[in-house]
């Protein structure tokens, strides 16, 4: 095999190649355990430990941080492969490798040295709304606040929560055109309260629970302004921003998703009994079937071909633009909509069979609430369409917004 060409932007020291050929390893032990998973709300200790070794919190960290520092298309490349064996596992490996690479790239050197330093191997899971408030005293700041959808909560090691900072009335404090000030703090899990509340219609494996901080102590160093971070290191690449990292997380398990449930529908209609043999000799099914093919192809190279255009930006020494911006929310839009449509019609198409638990209903039943993510909202693809049709030109990224720049 031809070695592939490497530049000096991205790591070399760990080989996205090989940690594939891992979860191919790992995967039918991932597909076993998917239903003891969701019966325990959260992944068992089994599922967790697979994954463990892949270190997907330091994926797009830098080498120098401990991370693999990967293109973002080797990160799509591998929560796809996890999320074809186990969406609830691919679910919480793309939540700790964005939020991790978040803080990878927006905290301070004194914190990150602390974080990612030799002998560390933290994790990172929590929620970027404003659910909370941060109080200003010597040397930090005191936390309390209550939130919702900390994905992987229970399997990392440091929250990620976003908070109003105290205006010292108790309300919160503005910038100087009026905008709330909202940080994002880190702290021990420990230190936190699990509240539960994860009984819900699909991904109940992820143990996306309600969690709390009272009165909880962040250092200075553990805080950045989540709307407005300035990348500390790999400078061209976290221009993306927060909101553009969590953009490769849901791209790579939405793909996961759609090629999983295309898999399983054609590998039930190629079985000779029942409903599965009836639809095996349906032209109408394989009609139907070869067109979501296609399209969820096509939606897929549209991914990559966005994501490689942001590469080649970050290698060339620039940041990432609006426009790639609005267009890594188009691809990502795009993949979980066609995922949406290849899972409704295998549901519908497998009959009574989808209806019994196993892969064609779980991966139904997880497609449905991925989709409805707030990172796939209508207003942000509005907003990206007003971008790329020249309607807004010249405005910029602010969090999940398209604002004028100031």
């Amino acid at each position: 095999m031809n070695k592939p060409i490497h530049h000096s932007y991205w790591g070399s020291s760990v080989d996205h190649r090989q940690l594939l050929d891992k979860v191919a390893e790992i995967g039918p032990l991932l597909e076993a355990n998917a239903e003891a998973d969701e019966a325990n709300g959260e992944l068992t200790a089994d599922s967790f430990e697979a994954l463990k070794p892949l270190r997907m919190s330091h994926a797009l960290a830098a080498e120098a941080l401990g991370g693999a520092q990967f293109r973002p298309t080797q990160v799509l490349e591998l929560l796809e492969a996890i999320t074809w064996h186990s969406g609830a596992a691919g679910w919480v490996s793309m939540v700790h490798c964005c939020i991790g690479a978040m803080s990878a790239a927006f905290l301070p050197d004194s914190a990150v040295e602390r974080l990612f330093g030799p002998g560390t191997d933290n994790r990172f899971s929590g929620q970027g709304a404003p659910l909370g408030l941060l109080t200003k005293v010597e040397g930090g700041y005191r936390l309390t606040g209550k939130w919702s959808y900390g994905s992987g909560f229970s399997h990392a090691t440091y929250s990620h929560s976003a908070a109003f900072l105290d205006d010292g009335t108790g309300k919160p404090a503005k910038d100087a055109d009026g905008n709330a000030l909202i940080l994002c703090a880190h702290a021990p899990i420990s230190e936190h309260d699990k509240l539960g509340n994860w009984d819900v219609l699909g991904l109940n494996g992820t143990g996306s629970i309600d969690y709390a901080a009272n009165d909880v102590f962040i250092p200075d160093d553990l805080v950045f302004p989540i709307q407005t971070a300035v990348p500390q290191r790999q400078r061209e690449l976290f221009s993306l921003g927060v909101v553009g990292l969590a953009a490769i997380g849901h791209t790579g398990w939405a793909m996961g998703q759609g090629r999983r449930m295309l898999d399983e529908i054609a590998s039930f209609a190629r079985s000779k009994s029942g409903r599965a043999g009836l639809i095996g000799e349906s032209e109408k099914f394989w009609y139907d079937y070869a067109r979501l093919e296609a399209r969820y192809r096509g939606a897929r190279a549209f991914v990559f071909e966005v994501w490689r255009d942001v590469e080649a930006t970050v290698e060339a020494g620039h940041p990432v633009s609006t426009r790639q911006i609005s267009l890594v929310h188009l691809a990502k839009s795009e993949i979980h909509e066609v995922g949406v449509d290849v899972c409704t019609f295998a549901y519908r198409a497998a009959g009574g069979a989808s209806l019994r638990a196993g892969t064609l209903q779980r991966t139904f039943r997880e497609m449905m609430v991925g989709a409805n993510h707030f990172t796939i909202a209508p207003g942000i693809v509005t907003s990206a369409g007003r971008n790329i049709g020249g309607l807004w030109p010249d405005r910029v990224w602010r969090f999940y917004d398209l604002v004028e720049p100031k």
